[in-house]
């Protein structure tokens, strides 16, 4: 449909985010799996020749000291917080996002008291966050119960700890209530811990505005940070002289070069620290945050509105009539910056769209993910991205 196609022109010639795609290493592919892994920031390959060719292959052990790496966990940590709503101080990179979501639980509950004995934990939740929830609760004695997000009100009680909720579904592409469940979880006398993954780079989250106490996210998706890249944990600053750590490494202690049996924490967000950084792959993520230089959140969540709006208007156009059914809301409210779409045999059609240029993923049984990146993902690619669905949908 020609009048699709020409809008989607206009929409690109009026984007102010346009020329960010030139920062990106992509060709003519329609890339909507960022996602799962955002692509790769131009810079980064040169930043990291040198971490590995000069501060690693020439000034060695010196680097810890002279090219930053000791203190990369919070200055990274501070560069991210600008994008989740949290001041500096707050965030410390490192580890993977489970590792994380295990401090950031245990914590939770040991900042909770002995008289909760109950752990909250979304029902449908990424597996890992499960699993490491229920770990969580036999290390610590509590008991796990899964709830739905929309249940979670209902389900708090004196008994509440900690409540494990991921601001983003990453099958649906739901958007969750951030700042009325945190109050809700509070006024129950309970910690909120927030799984970030899908939602932060996409939309504003505004982590010390609504009061979260813990939060966790990865860094490969709307960060762009690279496959396996270091996780980030958020400890609100009025909480960090109680966050009691699991994971008690010695990059965490007060004098980390002391080596004393007995451990002291270290003041403020380097509780968080564990063992020694992987400063390669860290590095790497400072350098890709570099992209975000002079965009503002706000602008970023616009964009990925309006993208994913016009997708399932184009979606509707170019599909024929019950092939898929839209999971992810309406509503921009409860929107993050995918659709998900339910349609027979989702596996094989994502083959035939990868065939051809158009690359989302698929979710068990039957879902088509597309993951909407503002920093790099046009108007055009999103109407080329539904016209090739359309054509290539089962009938």
């Amino acid at each position: 449909m020609s009048e699709l196609r020409s809008r989607a022109q206009e929409l690109d010639s009026a984007d102010e985010l346009a020329e960010l795609r030139e920062r990106f290493v992509l060709d003519d592919v329609v890339y909507l799996d960022g996602n799962s892994l955002g692509a790769l920031p131009g810079n980064v390959p040169g930043r990291v020749d040198d971490v590995v060719r000069r501060q690693w292959g020439e000034l060695r052990i010196r680097s810890w000291d002279e090219s930053g790496w000791w203190t990369a966990p919070e200055r990274i940590g501070d560069r991210i917080g600008r994008l989740v709503g949290a001041a500096p101080g707050q965030i410390v990179v490192g580890d993977s996002t489970s590792v994380n979501v295990f401090k950031a639980v245990v914590g939770a509950v040991r900042l909770a008291g002995d008289d909760r004995d109950e752990i909250l934990v979304d029902a449908t939740t990424f597996p890992t966050d499960g699993y490491i929830a229920q770990s969580a609760a036999r290390l610590t004695g509590r008991t796990l119960r899964p709830v739905a997000p929309g249940e979670v009100v209902d389900a708090l009680g004196p008994r509440t700890a900690a409540v494990l909720l991921n601001h983003v579904d990453y099958r649906t592409g739901r958007l969750h209530d951030l700042p009325s469940l945190t109050s809700a979880i509070h006024a129950a006398g309970a910690l909120a811990v927030w799984d970030l993954c899908h939602s932060a780079g996409a939309l504003p989250v505004g982590l010390d505005a609504h009061g979260v106490d813990l939060a966790v996210g990865c860094t490969y998706k709307y960060l762009n940070g690279g496959p396996g890249s270091p996780a980030y944990l958020y400890v609100r600053e009025e909480l960090q002289d109680r966050f009691d750590s699991p994971l008690p490494g010695w990059n965490s202690h007060t004098d980390p070069f002391g080596m004393s049996p007995d451990y002291a924490p270290a003041p403020g967000a380097l509780r968080g620290r564990v063992g020694t950084p992987d400063i390669l792959s860290m590095l790497a993520l400072e350098a890709a945050l570099d992209v975000w230089e002079g965009v503002t959140i706000g602008t970023v969540r616009t964009k990925s509105l309006a993208l994913t709006d016009f997708f399932l208007e184009c979606v509707s156009a170019y599909v024929p009539e019950g092939r898929v059914e839209p999971l992810t809301p309406s509503a921009h409210a409860e929107r993050g910056s995918q659709v998900a779409l339910r349609c027979a045999d989702a596996g094989e059609v994502m083959k035939r769209l990868i065939g051809r240029g158009v690359v989302g993923d698929f979710r068990h049984p039957d879902v088509l993910r597309f993951g909407f990146t503002p920093l790099y993902v046009g108007f055009a690619d999103v109407e080329r991205a539904a016209r090739v669905l359309g054509e290539e949908i089962p009938f």
